[in-house]
């Protein structure tokens, strides 16, 4: 049996020292603010830099990884004989795992022996990481290359991505609600409740007044459709808001017994498009 390499793209939001303990080899999409000459990696600032330059102003867009950026990460290893598994960011936000798979295509033609699976996660942030580590755990028992691109196509739409946000200008800078309804929601602290839907789109899904009753939401969604309530794994992740992380963390454990995995920040990738005050919740549920 051939060895593989699980690969993944910094839009996962987990942090290359635990992507290394992991053994998953990313590649970085790119941010950059308008104010600024050059663009930045997801990881390459410090989160609550990046966040407070949000919040006095900034404005940062991204740019996906591109099939050459891929090509250059991936070829060491087919060169070292391993196959590879790609999991990538969501194709409903980005163009990036299209360029992995076109690099994947290539790479395959001048190693006919090697192989290049690319999995579409339909996932984004700490959900797309989750998948990551489930897969992990996968290979960890011997999974061979293919039943690891299985079990990540067959668990992507059991995931659950399910998040809120404090400030609404940011969704209304991307288009997701409209500059009336932005105004009016300040106004009277209304607080959208969203999820990721099978496609791997954002989806504003209800609303509530107030941020605590927006958290509460959170906690009410993995109440009515986790699988495992009490031993499910769950990752938190946050746009510089540990408080409020740490308060939908107590919520689940009181409620349901259930410990947190991990909590880890909205990186600059998705935080440029959610913006500080960003929570999120990801489980394997029924469904999304």
């Amino acid at each position: 049996m051939s060895q593989y390499v699980i690969f993944a793209d910094s839009s996962c939001d987990i942090m290359p020292d635990l992507l290394a303990r992991w053994e998953v080899p990313f590649v970085s999409l790119t941010v950059k603010f308008d104010d600024e000459p050059a663009s930045f990696n997801n990881f390459d600032r410090p989160f609550p830099d990046f966040y407070q330059k949000m919040r006095d102003g900034g404005v940062a867009r991204t740019a996906a990884a591109n099939m050459e950026l891929f090509k250059e990460a991936f070829e060491p290893y087919l060169q070292a004989g391993k196959d590879i598994l790609y999991l990538g960011f969501s194709s409903g936000l980005s163009t990036t795992v299209n360029s992995g798979a076109m690099a994947a295509k290539e790479l395959m033609e001048q190693y006919p022996d090697r192989k290049v699976i690319t999995v579409d996660t339909f996932a984004a942030s700490a959900g797309y990481g989750l998948l990551v580590y489930l897969t992990v755990q996968e290979k960890r028992k011997g999974a061979t290359l293919e039943e690891a691109a299985k079990f990540a196509e067959d668990t992507r739409f059991h995931l659950c991505h399910w998040f809120t946000v404090d400030d609404l200008v940011y969704l209304k800078r991307g288009g997701r609600i409209s500059a009336a309804a932005a105004f009016v929601g300040g106004v009277l602290n209304i607080k959208p409740v969203l999820h990721m839907d099978d496609p791997g789109h954002l989806i504003n899904m209800f609303k509530v007044r107030g941020r605590r009753a927006s958290i509460k939401a959170l906690a009410d969604k993995y109440g009515e459709l986790a699988v495992d309530k009490e031993n499910g794994t769950v990752f938190i992740s946050h746009g510089d808001c540990i408080e409020d992380a740490r308060l939908l963390e107590q919520m689940i454990a009181e409620r349901y017994n259930a410990n947190v995995k991990l909590i880890t920040y909205v990186g600059p990738v998705i935080g440029s498009h959610s913006g500080p005050g960003t929570l999120a919740l990801f489980f394997i549920g029924r469904e999304r």
